[in-house]
């Protein structure tokens, strides 16, 4: 059984490449455009079905060589005035040929044995272009080296063909001339060729001038996050380089600006970018801060803004910068049956750039679900999570990479998801709902008693604490006055000395005992309170002892200064009066120095 099911497949394999075998092509027009560094290749096909079975797929054979570099291949067939995009797909051969990719282009209808249809097949090319020289100075042109084949190369035969190449410029070092070649200004033409058989191939080279931009970008990150309010927010961030000759020979300003046409031809100092209509809020920038280097046009129906680097572009310099816009919501989301529906751009907004690696992610509101995203392209995909403010979840974020990218994958793709509408309002709410507990917060702290119960044991022990360190101050207070008082009495004793009047002496002695007796009053309650206090029990002995000091200290003072008075009175010298009142002066220095000691101590209590 298994044998007879191998049997089966080998003879359907056979069947289906004699089939094939039998397609030919009767009439191929290629064209390639050169004219920038993406090559462009137009070829029409006239494919004939010559077999007795139904042709539904038409194979493609890139060289290798060429495959690496393929960056978009599209078929399309013409039926009346309308123009079908068919599907193209890899295809593996039953006969392996290394050396070749295949792809496969199935048909909207199947093409019977007579028939005939014309394709229009284009392909583009990124890096196959290459400088040669791969170095040349800052007034050199650009030249470039291309390399490909006469001949149409192709799984079937082929009847007649021609090929007609588009340069950019009428200087052309060399070409590659062979038979039916024609040269003519910006031009080649090769053919036409008859009767090919498949895999026909006749290498050629065509050495020529080309000084228009080689703008690269090593990588493009394009975010386009999403917002309801009604904006859209797009922020391109290119890493760029120039993909020419590299410059060698240094760089002079000078030169340049002087005489830019023969100065500078192979370098580039703009690029522009085609943004949608309505974009607003559009600024240019890099890591240093604001390109003021940029111009702005708009009007409804396009917007264009003219970028030009910190410095001119030469061949294999680098340059990073930062594009963002805002786009109008409603002219990008759609909503239809609960779904929404985001449509928008894919690729680079820029002309003639190639990226070599892109990736595109669109940024939805925090709360969508049920995500899905479609190209006209196959993409890698991916889904993130950004934390913006004000996020609980976060934003789901879904990713698209890409690599190789030219100017035709700048096309619409779609992104579809679920949001519910009321999440709008969690935002708003959680802001109102911080405010208003903190307003409350503010009111009930504000308002509310914070501190310890006046009733408990320890808050009566700290005020009975607290009034005995004031009850202690108080004190100390009166003892600093008193000891204010006994320097006046020492000081009238100098006057006294000095002048002689006895009577102001002694008038100053009388007012000072008069505050004294005052001082004491004040101080007698102040005393009983901290004698009966516990909280004063360990200050309570050194605040009796100065009291007591200063009452003695007092006493000698008055003594001290009625011995003197009277002496001066009796006339007495100046020895003798130091003799009667150096036993007051010898014990009042050392209540002095007592005193003092228990003030520091006290302080310290």
């Amino acid at each position: 059984m298994a044998f007879r099911f191998h049997l089966l497949l080998l003879l359907f394999a056979i069947v289906s490449a004699s089939v094939q075998a039998e397609l030919t092509l009767s009439k191929v027009d290629r064209k390639i455009d050169l004219s920038s560094h993406i090559v462009r290749v137009t070829s029409t096909l006239k494919v004939e079905n010559l077999g007795p079975g139904v042709a539904s797929e038409v194979l493609l054979a890139v060289p290798d060589y060429q495959a690496n570099n393929l960056a978009d291949l599209r078929a399309v067939i013409n039926e009346g005035k309308s123009s079908i995009v068919l599907h193209i797909e890899h295809f593996s051969p039953e006969v392996s040929r290394p050396e070749f990719t295949f792809y496969s282009i199935s048909l909207t209808k199947g093409l019977e044995k007579g028939q005939s249809v014309t394709l229009d097949v284009f392909s583009a090319f990124t890096h196959s272009v290459i400088p040669f020289p791969e170095e040349i100075t800052q007034a050199d042109s650009q030249l470039i080296l291309y390399k490909d084949s006469a001949y149409f190369v192709s799984p079937h035969a082929v009847k007649v063909q021609t090929l007609r190449i588009k340069l950019p410029s009428a200087r052309v070092e060399a070409y590659t001339n062979i038979q039916n070649t024609k040269f003519n200004g910006t031009s080649i033409r090769y053919g036409p060729y008859e009767n090919l058989p498949p895999f026909s191939s006749l290498p050629i080279t065509v050495h020529f001038e080309n000084n228009r931009p080689f703008a690269v970008a090593k990588q493009l990150v394009r975010e386009i996050e999403i917002s309801h309010w009604g904006n859209v927010q797009v922020t391109e961030h290119y890493r760029l380089f120039h993909g020419g000759a590299l410059n060698k020979g240094g760089f002079s300003r000078i030169n340049y600006q002087s005489r830019q046409v023969i100065g500078g031809i192979s370098s580039f100092r703009s690029l522009l970018a085609r943004l949608p209509p309505r974009a607003h809020s559009v600024y240019y920038r890099d890591e240093i801060g604001n390109i003021s280097t940029s111009h702005l046009w708009g009007d409804s129906r396009k917007t264009e803004l003219e970028i030009e680097p910190r410095y001119p572009m030469f061949g294999g310099w680098r340059t990073s910068f930062t594009i963002g816009y805002g786009l109008p919501l409603h002219d990008f989301l759609f909503e239809s049956e609960g779904k929404h529906l985001l449509d928008i751009t894919f690729g680079c907004p820029m002309d003639e750039v190639v990226i070599d690696e892109l990736f595109v992610k669109v940024v939805l509101p925090e709360g969508s679900k049920d995500i899905s995203a479609s190209t006209p392209f196959p993409t890698k995909q991916w889904q993130e999570v950004k934390f913006s403010h004000l996020d609980i979840v976060g934003r789901p974020v879904v990713v698209l990479q890409k690599t190789n990218v030219v100017p035709e994958h700048n096309l619409h793709f779609q992104v579809h998801y679920r949001f519910n509408n009321l999440s709008l309002l969690m935002e708003p709410m959680m802001l109102i709902s911080g405010f208003f507990f903190l307003f409350v917060s503010c009111i009930v702290y504000m308002r509310v008693d914070m501190s310890i119960s006046k009733t408990s044991a320890s808050y009566q022990a700290k005020l009975q604490w607290e009034e005995m360190q004031a009850t202690v101050q108080q004190a100390r207070s009166i003892i600093n006055r008193c000891l204010a008082i006994h320097d006046k009495l020492d000081a009238s004793l100098r006057d006294l000395s000095r002048t002689g009047d006895v009577q102001q002496c002694k008038s100053t002695r009388k007012a000072a005992d008069g505050m004294l007796k005052e001082l004491s009053k004040e101080l007698k309650p102040l005393l009983g309170v901290l004698q009966s206090s516990p909280q004063a029990s360990q200050i309570w002995p050194k605040v009796e002892e100065l009291a007591v000091k200063e009452r003695e200290m007092q006493e000698r003072l008055m003594l001290k200064h009625s011995t003197v008075v009277d002496s001066f009175e009796k006339k007495s010298g100046g020895r003798d009066i130091e003799n009667r009142i150096a036993s007051h002066q010898q014990k009042i220095s050392a209540l002095r120095h007592e005193i003092d000691d228990l003030l520091d101590a006290i302080d310290e209590i």
